[in-house]
C-alpha cells in the first residue's frame, strides 16, 4: 500500500520549502482568491500555493506559475 503524507502533515515538513501548482477554472478563483472578482468565464488560471495551502500567486500560464515557483526558491510537489 502506498504511504502519503496527510494535510497537517505536510503543512510542518514544507512550510516555506514546497509549493504545489493548482490549475484553476476562473469561476473557482475566488476560493484562493476572495479579493479577486470579475475574471472572464472559460479561462485557464494557475495558482502557487504553499504547503500550508496558503495562495501566493495567481497567473494565466503554468510555466510562469514554474518561474515564479523556482524564483522564490521553493521545491515543487505533485499532489495526486
Amino acid at each position: 500500500m502506498e504511504e502519503s503524507l496527510k494535510d497537517f502533515e505536510l503543512e510542518a515538513w514544507g512550510e516555506g520549502e514546497l509549493a504545489y501548482i493548482k490549475q484553476l477554472k476562473a469561476k473557482d478563483v475566488a476560493e484562493l482568491f476572495p479579493q479577486l472578482g470579475g475574471l472572464p468565464e472559460g479561462i485557464d488560471l494557475y495558482a502557487v500555493v504553499s504547503a500550508d495551502g496558503t495562495p501566493m500567486v495567481l497567473t494565466d500560464s503554468r510555466s510562469a506559475a514554474l518561474e515564479n515557483v523556482e524564483e522564490s526558491e521553493l521545491e515543487l510537489v505533485t499532489l495526486h
